[in-house]
């Protein structure tokens, strides 16, 4: 029996495919689907963007945008939250935001979902952090904690009431057991 080869695609074939729901990736030549958002991701995510535009967007500090495609160094992912600086977002002569997103998020904020693979998320933040990221958060809903990469710096593993880092300029301080508290929606009797 022979077994066939994965058919290998250049990143410029890969960009010019259609949009999936759920979203591809795109690395070495190899297409990957993130998995379905369940309830308790989409609940931190929608919290996370609404939270941070909060605070950023009326004074043209960053914008956080979710699931949008980033693409740099060979490589095109879909951060749950990608988080960028206001001066590293292009707009067009109407003022609207470029679609294509050639860069490295200022921040990328991961939520671990049960089916995904811990060391393929955080890949795309290391990756991240090697073309010009600031920030990572890698939250897992299940351990409620959150892993913070940062630049030439260990990894650091924060629980309970530890403040998280944001970017520079974002006044905006949050515990890890605030996002997570952000999960409890029907209060028990």
């Amino acid at each position: 029996m022979t077994v066939a080869k994965p058919v290998k695609t250049t990143l410029e074939e890969f960009l010019k495919l259609p949009e999936t729901k759920p979203a591809r990736e795109y690395f070495n030549g190899e297409i990957t689907q993130k998995p379905m958002p369940k309830a308790r991701h989409s609940r931190l995510q929608g919290k996370l963007v609404t939270t941070i535009n909060g605070v950023v967007e009326s004074n043209s500090i960053a914008y956080a945008f979710p699931e949008l495609r980033c693409t740099c160094g060979g490589r095109s992912i879909v951060p749950d939250v990608a988080i960028l600086n206001w001066e590293n977002i292009s707009f067009d002569a109407n003022g609207e935001p470029i679609d294509d997103i050639l860069v490295a998020p200022d921040w990328t904020i991961e939520i671990l979902s049960p089916e995904q693979s811990s060391n393929r998320v955080t890949g795309n933040i290391l990756h991240c952090l090697k073309y010009g990221c600031k920030l990572g958060w890698l939250i897992d809903p299940d351990d409620r904690s959150i892993l913070i990469f940062q630049p030439k710096q260990e990894p650091e593993l924060l629980k309970d009431q530890d403040i998280l880092p944001v970017l520079n300029g974002i006044e905006l301080v949050l515990t890890v057991e605030q996002i997570f508290d952000w999960l409890k929606m029907n209060p028990t009797p």
